[in-house]
């Protein structure tokens, strides 16, 4: 626990109180210790000016106000409350230059006052926090703003959206349900009325968004659930298999700490390897997942995974056994 989260916690118990809480009771039901409480007093009294006081009449520390009660200055967050605003922080800031700027520019204004106040550091905070954005694709969210108002206003837009796999554009007309930001990309789930069906559009490959007079079709949130959030990533679909993935003793350190899938299985073996199980739709972005590994990972199952690790890693190697017969077409000389 943060020396913030005890300074909160000693406060609760006292914010309030009509009578004292005896010194013994704070270590001994409380669980402060003697240093620790000795320190959090100080830091009450004298760097938040707490009118804190011992009133032996009354059992204890207490606030001397009227009602017991006081308020903490200033603005006060917790780890996870910080990350949060430095989040919001950066999405706001990475939207494209005047995307929803009348809406958000007081947001904006505000989290900056917010993070620029004396308890964050005097702005320390947005500097010394850093959010990497590894796998962010080159943006191009003009449409961002139609999107996101069809999506609040509950209307249908037509759309001409980039295929990446196949190259080419084709026009759809959707009822979007919600946008998603996954691995620092935009998504839209939207019902596509061409398909019959749920889909996820990647928002930088929409190149035109038209909005209709018609309504959206309305999608219950648990369907949506069910039916783009259940399987492995951001592919859509009910999960058709489970790849069961073991990993080193030394790779596992990391990945037992991590959440791939939120009904994903676990479990340590006794050679000290750790196997993972997570139910997928597609094997596309889970293939890219499971090779970012190397030798660290084998895949148990189901066979058709494995063989596809199994292809991808043959190709990768063919190349490197091929030697530099071809040349880089770099270095020295070029």
């Amino acid at each position: 626990m943060s020396k913030l989260d005890e300074i909160y916690r000693l406060h609760r118990l006292l914010d309030g109180r009509r009578t004292g809480l005896p010194r013994a009771a704070l270590i001994a039901e409380h669980g402060f210790s003697r240093s620790t409480l000795t320190r959090l007093i100080a830091d009450l009294r004298d760097r938040l000016g707490a009118p804190l006081i011992h009133d032996s009449e009354r059992g204890g520390y207490r606030y001397d106000t009227a009602d017991g009660s006081h308020a903490l200055p200033g603005l006060w967050f917790t780890p996870a409350e910080l990350q949060a605003l430095v989040t919001l922080k950066y999405l706001l800031a990475n939207l494209e230059p005047g995307l929803l700027d009348d809406h958000l520019r007081p947001l904006q204004t505000r989290i900056d006052k917010l993070l620029d106040s004396n308890h964050l550091g005097a702005g320390e905070a947005a500097q010394r926090i850093r959010i990497l954005a590894a796998a962010a694709r080159q943006k191009n969210l003009r449409h961002f703003q139609t999107i996101a108002g069809a999506v609040l206003q509950r209307r249908r837009l037509k759309i001409d959206y980039y295929n990446r796999e196949r190259d080419e554009i084709g026009t759809r007309e959707i009822s979007p349900q919600r946008l998603a930001h996954y691995r620092d990309n935009w998504y839209l789930d939207a019902w596509c009325h061409d398909k019959k069906g749920l889909r996820i559009f990647a928002v930088e490959c929409i190149r035109a968004a038209i909005p209709l007079e018609k309504a959206a079709k309305n999608i219950a949130e648990s369907t949506l659930n069910r039916e783009l959030a259940s399987a492995y990533g951001i592919f859509a679909g009910q999960p058709v298999a489970t790849a069961v993935l073991r990993f080193t003793p030394k790779r596992a350190r990391w990945v037992a700490d991590e959440i791939w899938h939120p009904q994903q299985q676990s479990r340590w073996l006794e050679d000290g390897r750790y196997e993972l199980a997570v139910p997928y739709s597609d094997d596309r972005e889970l293939l890219m997942d499971i090779l970012k590994y190397g030798a660290e990972v084998e895949v148990v199952a189901p066979e058709a995974l494995r063989e596809a690790v199994k292809n991808q890693l043959d190709v990768a190697a063919g190349q490197y056994r091929q030697g530099k017969a071809a040349g880089s077409g770099f270095g020295p000389g070029h």
